[in-house]
């Protein structure tokens, strides 16, 4: 045994890992995978027979859950594959910047600034409208694998 001392330098945030394995064989339709290093949700598993030699093997196409890009993989049934954390939360808009940030409250009444208006056109021009008309907004955020971003809108009545 030697005397010295090891020291290591972590450049890993303390807390839980962003993914999970789990075999590709029990990964189904409508579940996550990640895919290219993407978060993705399974919109089609197809899964084909053993060669002579070979393992069954599953074909992925799933949808990027922050972009909306079709990507698609080919996985061993028993190999694993890494799964995202995939996270949703409830806020409530307080207000929209000029330059495109909302700010957000959260469960314990402190302000979440960091996040951009959605991209999808369709719910930017229902929070812009709701938020115009003085509604009470609540929004969905999505996060996963360091990313958030807003995914779905409740109006909770007027202000």
């Amino acid at each position: 045994m030697s005397d010295e001392e090891h020291h290591f330098e972590s450049k890993a945030d303390a807390g839980a890992s962003k993914t999970f394995p789990q075999q590709a064989g029990t990964i189904r339709k409508n579940g996550y995978i990640v895919i290219k290093g993407r978060p993705c949700k399974v919109v089609e598993v197809s899964t084909s027979k053993t060669g002579k030699h070979g393992h069954a093997k599953c074909h992925f196409v799933g949808i990027d859950i922050f972009t909306g890009k079709k990507l698609e993989d080919i996985v061993p049934s028993s190999h694993n594959c890494d799964v995202p954390h995939v996270t949703r939360t409830d806020y409530q808009l307080i207000d929209i910047s000029e330059d495109g940030f909302v700010s957000l409250l959260t469960e314990t009444g402190n302000t979440k600034d960091d996040l951009r208006l959605p991209t999808d056109e369709n719910l930017l021009s229902q929070i812009k409208d709701g938020f115009a008309e003085g509604k009470d907004l609540v929004v969905s955020v999505q996060s996963s694998m360091g990313e958030e971003q807003i995914c779905a809108l409740k109006d909770i009545g007027p202000k």
